[in-house]
């Protein structure tokens, strides 16, 4: 596996159809700062874009997946009476802090491999993702009614359509620790793992997404599932319709059917694009 070090902040690898994208700054918890969200952003434009990757992981280095906002970020901008500095010094740059809904814009599936402390902005950020798994005994928190602050970059829309809205309000309103096995129980998280089996696992998931299912077909289901949350049955329908009559037409189709009368793994041809 070859790796590259976008400088800092945050680690890219690729292999066997999967992007790594690990958030680094163990010292801090991988506490969000300007600078790391945009090489975030960029990572996820850079495996969208890339031909060889097929699924996206997210995680954090060290203990933690992600702590939150830097608490020498947040000082800043309190300092200055919430205004935030466009430089990344004081707070996330204007291009951050307009894409944190980015894992969501781009058509391949993101993973959230939540290996530790997941916390305010970072619990933004897994919930962003498609699809989420957690170590035992992670600890997971929203944190923002604590600082005084308000369900933060979209969370507020995304986690009621997740846990529900009773569940949604008490875990904002509280801002309470709750741990990984209960994230798995809210629905949250899908599945919960060892601490050191976590990574493994949630890679061989993701390669499997890779090796057996269309990229497009895969595209087509994040798009219809996160765009159709506010559509009517009547319009959810209708979309879907339309969409299943392309599939009938793609040579995905055909190769999804003579690899499985082969007996072989499909050659589905891959997906690149920027965000939506």
């Amino acid at each position: 596996m070859s790796e590259e070090v976008l400088p800092k902040e945050v680690l890219y690898e690729e292999a066997d159809g999967v992007a790594l994208i690990t958030l680094n700054r163990p010292e801090r918890l991988n506490a969000w700062t300007g600078e790391l969200g945009a090489q975030y952003f960029d990572a996820l434009d850079r495996a969208s874009a890339s031909a060889e990757v097929r699924s996206i992981v997210v995680t954090g280095a060290g203990r933690g997946f992600c702590a939150g906002a830097d608490m020498d970020m947040l000082q800043g901008i309190g300092a200055k009476g919430g205004i935030v500095g466009a430089d990344g010094q004081d707070g996330p740059t204007p291009r951050a802090e307009e894409r944190h809904d980015h894992a969501l814009t781009i058509p391949k599936p993101v993973i959230a491999a939540i290996n530790g402390a997941c916390a305010g902005l970072g619990f933004v950020h897994a919930m962003m993702c498609d699809i989420r798994f957690a170590a035992e005994g992670a600890k997971f928190t929203t944190a923002f009614a604590r600082r005084g602050l308000i369900a933060e970059h979209g969370v507020g829309y995304v986690l009621p359509r997740v846990i529900g809205p009773s569940n949604a309000l008490d875990i904002l309103m509280s801002g309470r620790v709750f741990l990984a096995e209960e994230a798995k129980e809210l629905g949250l998280v899908s599945r919960v793992f060892p601490a050191d089996e976590m990574l493994d696992a949630v890679m061989s998931y993701a390669t499997d997404l890779g090796r057996y299912s269309s990229p497009w077909s895969m595209a087509q289901m994040k798009r219809q599932v996160w765009g159709q949350l506010d559509l009517g049955r009547d319009d959810g329908l209708a979309e879907s319709n339309a969409l299943m009559f392309e599939s009938l037409r793609r040579d995905d189709f055909k190769e999804g059917v003579q690899s499985f009368l082969d007996r072989r793994d499909p050659n589905f041809e891959p997906v690149t694009g920027s965000a939506q």
